[in-house]
């Protein structure tokens, strides 16, 4: 969900220079995990509107639709480490994706259990375990790393392209 539905790293830049007074470019992020990039990231994502006021990922609410008709969709977030995020995590669903049912959330601590066909992720930790076909969403902390057997996708656009049927 976060980085590849939620847009975190707009949130991350943001709370940092409402925090520091600095405003930290993408680039300066590449290849930095988010807790690397940002030192008071766990200030942050305990805040108790830091995922709720996060912007959806540009496409994901019209590709992520069309998909839903077409898929068994789930949304998987790790979301126990961060327990304020739970309910906002729920919440900023029902406002973002509304067509998601609540039958189709796991909040939980690993994905590591994750059985499937497809799984979209930013981070290898979750993708590597799955025996499905996986799908890197480019994110700054996994820019110039070798993909392995994932598969790089950039934006929603390109995972509709590549996950619509005909």
């Amino acid at each position: 969900m976060d980085g590849v539905l939620a847009n975190v790293y707009e949130q991350f830049i943001l709370f940092e220079q409402q925090h520091t007074g600095r405003t930290k470019r993408m680039e300066e992020l590449s290849g930095l995990l988010e807790r690397e990039a940002f030192p008071n990231h766990d200030l942050y994502v305990h805040s108790d509107n830091f995922f709720l006021d996060a912007k959806p990922m540009a496409g994901s609410p019209e590709v992520l639709s069309r998909l839903n008709d077409q898929y068994d969709l789930y949304i998987v977030s790790s979301a126990m480490e961060f327990p304020p995020s739970l309910l906002q995590k729920k919440r900023w669903l029902e406002i973002h994706f509304p067509f998601i049912h609540w039958k189709q959330i796991i909040l939980c601590g690993s994905k590591d259990f994750l059985v499937g066909d497809i799984l979209i992720d930013d981070h290898f930790k979750n993708l590597d375990p799955f025996q499905g076909t996986t799908l890197l969403f480019t994110q700054p902390h996994n820019i110039g790393r070798e993909v392995g057997r994932h598969l790089r996708v950039d934006d929603w656009q390109a995972i509709g392209e590549l996950l619509w049927k005909v």
